[in-house]
């Protein structure tokens, strides 16, 4: 036998040692039931339509082209040179708030609750309001010219609080006559149960 398998053999190996067993936890952890995992999970906000994106960006044109034009009619009847400034300026801030669009449409939010509606919009300065159920006293379904061409209406509600009249813009037809038929469902049994 080799010398190098000698002294290998003579060197006594470890034997194997079980590790032992975890200990039990103090509280074991209940499973949970699925209906309870649900009921924890919050419920997701929902998004409007991109293509509201086109409905925005269409009125923004007309509004700031009439602007200009208006102003640059102004600048030439009246002889005023700084209304074509003026003007240019108003262009400007028209392109840069047409680039803000799909950003400011995706911001656009609502949400559904036990007992509410909450509707959120706005980059910088957010705008959040939560509307019952039972003080929704109209929901109405508008569409203008840009809308109908694109599938797409607005859901307003109205409670008798001014403050809290709120339109949800760029909801596909389909999702707003849905969503206008279960709101009035739960208008109407939040009123009757008070």
């Amino acid at each position: 036998m080799p010398e190098s398998e000698r002294e290998q053999a003579a060197v006594p190996q470890p034997a194997e040692v079980p590790l032992p067993a975890a200990p039990p936890a103090a509280h074991p952890v209940p499973p949970v039931a699925p209906a309870e995992a649900s009921a924890n999970v919050e419920p997701a906000w929902r998004g409007v339509s991109p293509k509201h994106v086109v409905v925005e960006v269409v009125g923004s044109v007309i509004g700031a082209g009439i602007a200009v034009a208006a102003l640059l009619i102004a600048s030439t009847w009246l002889d005023l040179p700084f209304l074509v400034w003026i003007a240019v300026g108003v262009g400007v801030l028209a392109l840069v708030g047409i680039a803000l669009e799909p950003r400011r449409v995706r911001s656009i939010r609502y949400l559904l609750r036990a007992d509410d509606l909450v509707f959120r919009r706005g980059i910088m300065f957010q705008r959040q309001v939560a509307v019952p159920y039972g003080r929704m006293q109209l929901v109405d379904i508008t569409r203008g010219p840009v809308s109908r061409a694109l599938g797409l209406a607005d859901l307003k509600f109205v409670t008798a609080a001014a403050a809290t009249a709120v339109t949800l813009p760029g909801l596909p037809l389909e999702d707003a006559e849905h969503l206008r038929d279960h709101l009035v469902a739960l208008a109407e049994t939040r009123r009757a149960g008070l």
